[in-house]
């Protein structure tokens, strides 16, 4: 179980590094688009679109990383200076009961519309435009997928650190500093 809590760890880090890239992309194409339109007068759907997937892409493949090194925001009030044991259990009700139940709803009602999106390759409006929006909308599903295995790693976490594991107390004691 240590094997598939690190496997899924490091596949959402690498998933997460590598969508940090696009925040420089997102900063040059909208420099090169603001740049085109008004020094040369010239427009680019295509380009303007492609920061929209660009945005919509880290936001949604990105997340599960943030929340593997517990960058989401959190009213920790008492959290942050709860004991080990009481984050442990706090987490483990919370990916049990509310984290992994939502990303299996929200992978159930999306399922049919990215389906349908597949179905028909579904492009932009502008013909102009990216004719990718089916890609987009697959990014609801890894999303809510790579959400949910970040749970069930947080999961496995604070059973050993219930358990008495030294590595996952630490875990727990490194998120205070």
């Amino acid at each position: 179980m240590r094997a598939l809590m690190k496997l899924i760890g490091t596949m959402n880090g690498g998933i997460g590094r590598a969508c940090a890239w696009l925040t420089l992309g997102i900063v040059l194409v909208q420099f090169t688009v603001v740049l085109m339109r008004y020094v040369f007068g010239i427009g680019s759907i295509w380009m303007q679109e492609s920061i929209t997937y660009m945005h919509g892409f880290l936001f949604m493949l990105a997340a599960a990383y943030t929340l593997s090194v517990d960058g989401h925001v959190r009213v920790d009030i008492f959290y942050r200076d709860a004991s080990v044991r009481t984050k442990a259990i706090v987490d483990l009700l919370g990916s049990i009961f509310l984290l992994i139940p939502m990303c299996c709803v929200i992978v159930a009602v999306s399922w049919d519309y990215v389906g349908t999106s597949w179905s028909i390759l579904e492009g932009s409006a502008e013909t102009s435009g990216i004719q990718g929006r089916y890609l987009l909308k697959s990014a609801i599903i890894a999303f809510a997928v790579m959400m949910g295995l970040q749970g069930l790693a947080i999961v496995l976490r604070c059973f050993y650190a219930l358990s008495g594991d030294k590595e996952a107390i630490a875990s727990f004691r490194i998120e205070q500093e």
